[in-house]
């Protein structure tokens, strides 16, 4: 089974330079490119995990994560934070809306992968 990912993120660079890396390894890729679009996205693409920016026009990704969180999907959605934003309030804030992994921008593709393929893994764990 492919598993679905989903790139929330304004900066089309991130996008292009992700989605190969992706493929590659096996994974289905969507992308949406503000957070406005994240949520019909999600809804349309059911992916089974998203990859959400913060920092994005319209609706950031913590207005993403509460429209996610106020769905009240049946399902749990891993979602993994890519952000330029260090800051432990900020953090703190993901966690609180449930995201499930913070990476740090600029990351490296290894960090990316790894924190997927953990995010499979528990998706897994869940399922059985």
């Amino acid at each position: 089974m492919a598993y679905k990912l989903l790139i929330v993120d304004d900066e089309k660079e991130v996008i292009a330079n992700l989605t190969p890396v992706l493929v590659r390894e096996g994974y289905e890729v969507e992308a949406a490119y503000d957070g406005e679009e994240a949520p019909a996205k999600i809804d349309s693409a059911n992916p089974n995990i998203v990859l959400l920016d913060i920092q994005m026009p319209k609706l950031n990704g913590f207005q993403v994560l509460e429209k996610m969180k106020a769905k009240g999907d049946q399902h749990w959605r891993p979602v993994i934070i890519m952000s330029t934003l260090t800051e432990l309030e900020t953090m703190k804030k993901c966690y609180e809306l449930e995201a499930d992994h913070y990476l740090t921008k600029p990351f490296t593709v290894d960090d990316m992968l790894r924190s997927v393929r953990i995010m499979i893994s528990l998706l897994s764990a869940r399922i059985s």
